[in-house]
């Protein structure tokens, strides 16, 4: 198992075979199925600018080649509550990991401060932004793949809507409630005119379609799209999600 260092990142290989457009629980935590032989997956750690150490994955497809595709793109992923057994693994965020360097895409993940083995306490949603800063800077940093989106689930996406970063090609986010924070704290991503697609789920316990398409029809560039016969947990529907994912970063590029 080598390491090397990259940027500011530690990384550790692991071994492994324009318009807007309107419109009880299951489990939430699950563990990521293997991603192909034709990736390469690695444990890593970056700091955030507050100074804590996260810990984090990246799958960077293999270089061109007979049998492979290019990295077309790059994905950072963040992930739903960490008081309500959010992390890195849950279900969304697993299969977003498993499916999306199939299209081509490199994909970070990482675990927010306070869950699993990254430093640090639980900031409601406002220091976690330093979180998704220093997850994008990482895999910047790592691969110089273009378009770089940003993509978050329930929690996660609504910290992902407080994020400006200018290296950020757009927003895709999934079950976003639109209240972890201040709808003030949302502004910024909602009036920049890079693009914003909304993954709504038909029947979201915490937002529905036609809830997220008022809340943001003000916003510039943002799509909302309805996944059929979902729940906030897209449990058998994440393939849906990912696929909207995966054809929204392809029209950045």
């Amino acid at each position: 198992m080598g390491s090397l260092s990259t940027g500011s990142a530690d990384v550790e290989g692991t071994s492994s075979g324009a318009m807007s457009e309107r419109v009880g629980v299951t489990p939430t935590t699950v563990p990521s199925d293997l991603v192909p032989d034709d990736t390469d997956t690695r444990r890593l750690r970056f700091p955030t600018a507050d100074g804590l150490s996260l810990e984090g994955e990246v799958t960077l497809p293999e270089a061109p080649g007979p049998g492979h595709e290019a990295i077309e793109g790059a994905v950072v992923l963040a992930h739903p509550h960490p008081l309500h057994g959010g992390s890195m693994a849950s279900l969304v965020t697993s299969e977003l990991f498993r499916v999306l360097p199939l299209h081509g895409l490199a994909v970070l993940r990482f675990n927010f401060r306070g869950v699993g083995a990254s430093e640090g306490d639980h900031g409601h949603g406002a220091d976690e932004r330093l979180d998704v800063e220093a997850a994008i800077d990482t895999l910047a940093g790592l691969t110089a793949a273009r378009p770089l989106v940003l993509c978050g689930w329930s929690f996660g996406a609504d910290v992902s809507l407080t994020v400006t970063a200018e290296r950020l090609a757009g927003w895709a986010l999934i079950a976003a409630p639109l209240r972890i924070r201040p709808a003030a704290d949302y502004e910024p991503v909602g009036a920049d005119p890079r693009p914003k697609l909304l993954i709504v789920p038909e029947h979201d316990e915490f937002r529905t379609p036609a809830s997220a398409a008022e809340a943001t029809a003000h916003w510039a560039n943002t799509t909302v799209e309805t996944v059929s016969g979902a729940d906030h947990f897209l449990v058998g529907r994440t393939d849906v999600a990912a696929r909207l994912v995966a054809s929204f970063v392809a029209s950045r590029a």
